[in-house]
């Protein structure tokens, strides 16, 4: 890409004086020279115009008695005037009468005057010719014309577009000095502006302030305008640089919070881990030594009821579990790398599979899947989102589970689709909240924990996702990284 070259303010304002000195000077001279041109010729015509009445005049008498001779006497007295080519006198039939020829050449009259008509005359070239009628007693006897060069006016020209360019050069240099002495007072103190303003943006310097200029009011008030803005973002960084350190503080304190807290939640989570999962297997223990040792001895209402405390204790020991993978997610640290999802969609399958071999589940998953994510949370994302298809299709006889990829806003977006239960999509919004569920525990069992954590390895990720489905039409989730 060529590189911009900026020109100073001094150069732009010379420039700007010669040129519009230089063509208000041109303008000027060709004005001049083309009303001299105009008005030479005017008189040239003139002249020549007195010149054929004079010589119409003396050779009345010629023509009227036929003398030729007498004719070119009269016509010989042009040889005053250096600038008459040819003239000649001509009878009203058109006939050359008599002529003159300042160089001797062939000469041809030029075109005489209409019927009616004094005097006509032409500018050709280099050269004006002009024909007069030649009256007497009020009655035409002849023509009289002469052809006269313009050297002069040439001559004129050329004088006159020297003394023009000696004019302009003068003038030029003329306004060059004087605009050398002036322009100081306008670009010295822009140019020391912009030299501040130069270092301020290299330096971050807000101390630094422009010289005063007492030139001109614009001037003056563009440096006091800018040494004020100078002072107002030096006040204000330093209020930011003072909120900064404030700001810094803060963020110790608060991380020396959290880290605390940290502490307290993994103290606590290694309480519930062992406090209080050991009298959860004492009860679930004791219960089953109750049933299988003293089985005979209670009746079927004594055994229904501990097998109900064995449930409780187990469904409690996994909502503990759930809690603290959930915690776990949230405090693990992520480790990105290229995750094959269609491998680790079908591992997921074949474990669920070998679980429950009795059930006829068809599985559809996408070849060729991969992502940039944490391969421990992404599979726990998938173990629960597959997970899930498996268990609210557990009511059909025969159930499809797919595992795919979208478009999504530009972006690549995978889902897993299954057809089973599904949910109101009222409620939609509940489906990713901790303990949430849209079915009852009798119905499908479950903790409500499963799609939190879902929500937040996605939100890690940087991605979103949501969901699509109805009563009884299978359920869509739909997540992007």
């Amino acid at each position: 890409m060529r590189q911009v070259k900026y020109r100073s303010i001094v150069e732009k304002l010379t420039r700007m004086s010669m040129l519009v000195s230089g063509i208000a000077l041109l303008v000027a001279c060709v004005s001049f020279i083309g009303f001299d041109m105009v008005t030479y010729r005017a008189n040239k015509v003139r002249s020549i115009s007195t010149e054929a009445q004079i010589i119409g005049s003396n050779a009345v008498s010629a023509l009227l008695f036929n003398d030729p001779q007498s004719a070119e006497d009269t016509l010989s007295a042009l040889r005053a005037a250096p600038s008459v080519v040819s003239a000649g006198i001509c009878t009203l039939d058109g006939r050359v009468f008599a002529s003159y020829s300042r160089d001797h050449v062939l000469i041809t009259a030029p075109a005489l005057p209409p019927e009616g008509e004094a005097e006509v005359h032409s500018i050709s070239g280099a050269q004006i010719a002009l024909a007069r009628s030649i009256v007497f007693k009020g009655k035409p006897t002849g023509v009289v014309w002469i052809r006269s060069d313009v050297q002069e006016l040439n001559r004129r020209l050329k004088r006159y577009v020297g003394i023009a360019a000696i004019v302009m050069v003068a003038s030029l240099l003329a306004a060059f000095f004087l605009s050398s002495m002036y322009r100081k007072e306008i670009t010295e103190p822009i140019v020391s502006l912009a030299q501040v303003a130069r270092l301020v943006s290299r330096d971050k310097n807000y101390s630094l302030r422009a010289a005063s200029a007492g030139s001109t009011a614009e001037t003056s008030i563009l440096v006091d305008s800018f040494n004020n803005m100078l002072a107002q973002i030096q006040e204000r960084d330093k209020e930011l640089l003072q909120a900064h350190g404030e700001l810094e503080q803060r963020v110790r304190d608060r991380t020396a919070e959290l880290a605390a807290a940290n502490k307290e939640l993994e103290a606590f989570s290694y309480s519930v881990s062992h406090d209080l999962r050991a009298p959860l297997r004492s009860i679930d223990g004791f219960s089953l030594a109750l049933i299988e040792d003293y089985g005979t001895k209670l009746d079927q209402g004594g055994k229904d009821y501990l097998r109900r405390v064995r449930a409780a204790s187990q469904r409690m020991s996994q909502l503990i579990d759930d809690m603290l993978n959930l915690a776990r997610v949230t405090r693990r640290a992520m480790q990105r790398e290229t995750v094959d999802l269609s491998g680790l969609a079908k591992s997921i399958a074949e474990d669920l599979s070998e679980e429950e071999p009795s059930r006829h589940v068809e599985f559809a998953i996408a070849d060729g899947l991969s992502a940039d994510a944490d391969s421990g949370l992404l599979k726990i994302a998938m173990q629960n989102l597959i997970g899930n298809a498996w268990k609210y299709t557990s009511a059909h006889d025969r159930a499809r589970i797919e595992f795919g990829r979208v478009k999504h806003n530009g972006r690549p977006a995978y889902f897993v689709r299954d057809d089973g239960a599904g949910f109101d999509p009222r409620y939609v919004e509940r489906l990713f909240g901790a303990f949430q569920r849209l079915h009852a525990a009798t119905e499908f069992p479950g903790t409500g924990i499963g799609l939190a954590t879902v929500h937040r390895i996605i939100h890690r990720h940087g991605g979103e996702v949501w969901a699509e489905g109805g009563v009884e039409s299978g359920a869509t989730f739909y997540f992007t990284l």
